[in-house]
């Protein structure tokens, strides 16, 4: 009886992981993009810049503060819940929920 009650543990805890690992794959996708994007427009702003020009206005890094702040926020949702709530979290609150129903469970058998 015990094995039968763990496969479906085990399932979802690799449903847990692989949605996880996707999460943290899709925020470094995402920085990674932030960084080849953001570089290449910067490079272009300097090399075709004019003579006298100031380079280093709101202007020319506007689009890589605003899409900073998303980045920001994406990192915040891929790795701050296990910032502030810790690693395992999820996992100890599952178990506690899983033994406070086995405890219902036993006071109507």
């Amino acid at each position: 009886m015990e094995n039968f009650n763990q496969e479906p543990i085990d399932q979802m805890r690799f449903e847990r992981a692989h949605k996880r690992v996707k999460q943290i794959s899709g925020f470094y996708k995402h920085l990674a993009s932030y960084v080849l994007i953001n570089g290449a427009f910067i490079a272009l702003k300097a090399i075709n810049q004019d003579e006298g020009e100031a380079f280093f206005t709101f202007g020319n890094f506007s689009m890589a503060f605003f899409w900073g702040i998303g980045l920001a926020v994406h990192a915040l949702s891929t790795f701050g819940t296990s910032a502030v709530l810790g690693g395992d979290w999820e996992e100890r609150k599952i178990r506690e929920i899983m033994e406070k129903e086995k405890r219902q469970n036993r006071k109507w058998e």
